[in-house]
């Protein structure tokens, strides 16, 4: 069905497909502003990683509704558009052929002609094509393998059988195509990694999902997650990136944060760049969460990064930012112009509200971060009154209600906790003076890795 051709490993993305004449095929598309980097039927969708980065990239698109249809079924003549714009440097190692059933001037009929002449597809009998057919599974698959240049190193069978429950439904033309993709680890299998259903019609998501195992490396950070990625052995590569290298972030809730210095809160970014290897493989995506705190410095606060969530899956990573230490006081006149779209740390909020008088602190979020274990020891030899005042803030908080303590009010749009953190955060608060520290999350928090990235 197919013949194998090397692939260049300096591949491109995909890129638009030309403006054509007949019938648009809604997957590809000919001018990039046109691409939508979301669906209104993808959301939590196990490809939606995979859509959603092709289509930032303005290599997919969706219908005008808005939606992308993950589940419709893709011609041979769309998957000859689509593997041709993947790899647009594979060399021609056959004649071209003129289809009885693709003319001149059919849509597709350099595309065709191109993924004919390259080795990823291959005619029918008579010089027949089909080019409106819906496209197996199985002769997706064959078909990458074969463009790609990819064959099985070990037993074919063993290979099938042992990755697949229903591996003697695979045609006999496919047995080899498929082993080597599974190699590869270009084979997807949703919802259950163990059925291949090689006879089913290949559905939008899923040659998405293929196309973007193949565009990727199997030592790469998959866009996929793993668990529906035949072959897979787990989490088991190493060194990906080294010590050393930068990961830009990013923090969308607000556009400063403020913190006490002497406070630790839990705090997500977002990855703001792809983080690539020496090789230039993408190991982990723009929009990434990085999980980690914030917490005291020398002179300042850091962030310290310690899992990384990559297509839905938590890795360890030691990463940290460099120490921020600009502060500011609260008692600064100009100081109240800072929280305007700024999210505070707990215990500064509880700083800050005892100072300002009888003007109200509205942030967007406060991030809490003291342990509620620790209230009684962070209100030792306190004024009881204090203590009373931050508990009932803490209360009031805590069942969404603004605190009001005489005519000083908290309003916050989301505190997390109860009277017993209230006490906490008053307490630390009366210990840290008046200083806080203020960080601008998009540049002061850009993460170092400590040690290489592995899983």
């Amino acid at each position: 069905m197919v013949k194998a051709n090397k692939w260049q490993s300096g591949t491109a993305l995909l890129v638009g497909l030309s403006a054509i004449a007949t019938t648009i095929t809604p997957l590809i598309i000919a001018t990039p502003t046109l691409a939508q980097a979301t669906f209104s039927d993808v959301q939590g969708s196990w490809a939606q990683s995979c859509i959603t980065q092709l289509a930032s990239n303005g290599i997919i698109s969706g219908y005008p509704d808005g939606s992308f249809r993950p589940n419709a079924s893709v011609t041979r003549a769309e998957f000859a558009a689509m593997v041709n714009k993947a790899f647009p440097n594979t060399q021609r190692t056959r004649n071209s052929i003129q289809f009885n059933d693709v003319p001149s001037n059919y849509w597709a009929y350099t595309a065709i002609q191109t993924a004919s002449q390259t080795g990823f597809l291959s005619g029918y009998p008579g010089q027949i094509f089909k080019p409106n057919q819906n496209i197996p599974r199985a002769q997706v698959l064959v078909a990458l393998a074969s463009g790609l240049n990819y064959s099985p190193t070990q037993p074919v069978t063993t290979t099938l059988n042992a990755n697949f429950t229903d591996a003697n439904t695979i045609p006999s033309y496919a047995d080899n195509g498929i082993a080597a993709a599974t190699e590869k680890r270009l084979v997807v299998n949703y919802p259950d990694v163990k059925y291949l259903k090689p006879d089913q019609l290949a559905s939008r998501a899923e040659v998405s999902a293929f196309l973007c195992q193949a565009l990727t490396g199997s030592r790469q950070a998959s866009l996929i997650p793993e668990q529906y990625i035949a072959g897979n052995t787990g989490n088991s590569f190493t060194a990906l990136i080294s010590s050393g290298t930068l990961i830009p972030v990013k923090y969308s809730q607000a556009k400063r944060i403020i913190i006490s210095p002497k406070e630790t809160a839990p705090l997500t970014l977002t990855v703001a760049g792809d983080v690539k290897n020496n090789n230039g493989s993408v190991i982990i995506p723009v929009g990434s969460q990085v999980i980690g705190q914030l917490q005291p410095t020398t002179g300042g606060s850091q962030f310290v990064a310690s899992q990384v969530v990559i297509n839905g899956q938590q890795f360890p990573i030691s990463a940290s930012s460099q120490a921020i230490t600009t502060t500011r006081d609260v008692r600064d006149t100009n100081f109240l112009g800072l929280l305007q779209d700024a999210v505070l740390g707990s215990a500064a909020a509880a700083g800050i509200s005892g100072i300002t008088g009888d003007r109200t602190i509205t942030a967007r979020k406060v991030l809490t971060g003291t342990v509620i274990g620790t209230a009684i020891g962070a209100n030792q030899n306190r004024n009881i009154l204090s203590t009373v005042r931050d508990t009932a803030l803490g209360a009031a908080a805590g069942a969404g209600i603004s605190g009001v303590t005489g005519n000083r009010t908290i309003t916050a749009g989301k505190v997390i906790g109860g009277a017993a953190l209230g006490a906490t955060i008053g307490g630390i608060a009366d210990r840290t003076g008046n200083n806080v520290v203020v960080i601008n999350p998009n540049t002061d928090l850009t993460l170092t890795l400590n040690s290489d990235l592995s899983r």
